[in-house]
């Protein structure tokens, strides 16, 4: 069994620059990865057969982004080749920390690798696209400032701190964020170094805690501690620090009924690192150790 990482994204910051015709939004936000995510094992099936387990509760198996994937790239290819995927989950749904969307690509990287398909990844990321509008940072696996919907990515290297990140027990449809009209959706178009020497702010979080107060009184509570922010549409949020510790300091005082995890920020995904060690193969791992002692 192949067995690879589906890591979690944070969005640093995120505006709304405008609403597109088709219905879209445009934004601009920068894209980092975390050292946390869930994880899916692969390995091949005979006759087309795809199989994900274990279920996810309240959601069918064809509903789930990864078989969603998983025949998209079957269909696109013509590949009549399957897989058996296990699913460990550790993102909560609906916490704006992309996990569906890193499913996805991960499914989307290890079935072209499991079935030898040979695409690239902008054609992966391509086809990512059509999954979601976050499918494709999760498929470059760089840190990346995103325009557009989330496809136009211009890479980027900010700092890699300990982030404490906590769930606040809720679910925040990201549909429903987008539809609502209150939504600000007139941030101006800046550059990215323009955005890099403002204070960095999300568009959806005065929404959001209105709509949810589970998260405005965790991000109150979290501001005590350090300047705090939300990611995505929600819900989770999240701070910084400059050490491990101190992020565990402040998870260990979290509010009764809150979920969180201290991770580090990456600017290259965790899957891209493990796909290195996959090339070079257990024989140069062996050499590395080696090297080490």
């Amino acid at each position: 069994m192949m067995t690879l990482p589906a890591p979690a994204k944070l969005n640093l910051f995120l505006y709304v620059t405008g609403r597109r015709d088709d219905g879209y939004h445009n934004l601009q936000t920068l894209f980092q990865f975390l050292d946390h995510g869930d994880e899916l094992g692969f390995e091949p099936a005979p006759d087309g057969e795809l199989a994900l387990g274990p279920a996810l509760p309240g959601l069918a198996p064809e509903q789930n982004l990864i078989i969603r994937a998983a025949r998209l790239l079957q269909s696109k290819t013509g590949c009549t080749k399957g897989a058996r995927i296990h699913l460990t989950k550790r993102l909560p749904m609906g916490g704006g920390l992309g996990g569906g969307s890193s499913d996805a690509a991960t499914t989307l990287v290890a079935l072209n690798r499991l079935w030898r398909l040979g695409l690239t990844l902008p054609q992966l990321a391509r086809l990512g696209l059509q999954l979601g509008a976050d499918v494709p940072v999760f498929i470059h696996g760089q840190a990346a400032f995103a325009e557009g919907v989330g496809e136009r990515l211009t890479p980027a290297t900010p700092p890699e701190p300990w982030y404490l990140v906590l769930n606040p027990g809720v679910e925040v449809a990201t549909a429903a964020v987008f539809q609502d009209p209150a939504l600000p959706r007139s941030s101006p178009v800046l550059s990215l170094e323009q955005r890099l020497s403002l204070p960095w702010e999300n568009d959806c979080e005065a929404l959001v805690k209105k709509r949810r107060p589970e998260v405005a009184k965790l991000l109150g509570w979290l501001l005590e501690y350090a300047p705090s922010r939300m990611t995505g549409t929600g819900a989770c949020v999240f701070a910084s620090f400059n050490s491990r510790e101190a992020a565990e300091n402040v998870l260990a005082k979290a509010p009764p009924g809150s979920q969180g995890f201290v991770a580090k920020g990456c600017n290259r995904s965790p899957l891209q690192t493990a796909l290195a060690v996959l090339d070079r193969g257990p024989s140069s791992d062996k050499k590395d150790q080696a090297a080490m002692a």
